[in-house]
């Protein structure tokens, strides 16, 4: 009975040392990636306008929805076939699968039909004066 206590207790160290050490990695491991975002901590906002802000990480749906431009219209404008699975893919996944010998045509390409869609669309409307207090 002692060897079989002993093995089950050392065999329960053993489970705590590793949880402890992975649980420390993991600490420092969001340390280290807090504030280094793709955004520098800040995400765009619904309705962006900056398009310098268009990373290629990024997909058409999560564009079209963050720029409010169509996804259509940016599928159109890249000639990529307008397809669930391309929604799912990065541009720079795009890139490389439909213009592997023209790197980041992709991401200036969206940059600039989002440009050209924003300068034919409407600005979003802006929110009315606040009321002003009258002593």
């Amino acid at each position: 009975m002692t060897k079989q206590r002993l093995l089950t207790a050392g065999l329960i160290l053993i489970g705590i040392l590793v949880i402890v050490f992975f649980g420390i990695n993991t600490i420092h491991a969001l340390k280290r990636l807090r504030g280094h975002g793709p955004f520098n901590g800040k995400p765009p906002v619904a309705n962006q306008t900056d398009v310098e802000l268009v990373r290629d990480w990024m997909t058409i749906p999560y564009i079209a929805d963050t720029y409010d431009v169509p996804p259509e219209a940016l599928f159109f404008s890249l000639g990529i076939p307008f397809e669930k699975q391309n929604g799912r893919k990065s541009l720079k996944q795009l890139n490389d699968e439909y213009f592997p010998d023209q790197p980041d045509i992709v991401l200036l390409q969206v940059k600039d039909a989002i440009k050209a869609f924003q300068t034919q669309a409407p600005p979003p409307p802006s929110l009315p004066p606040a009321p002003t207090k009258i002593p």
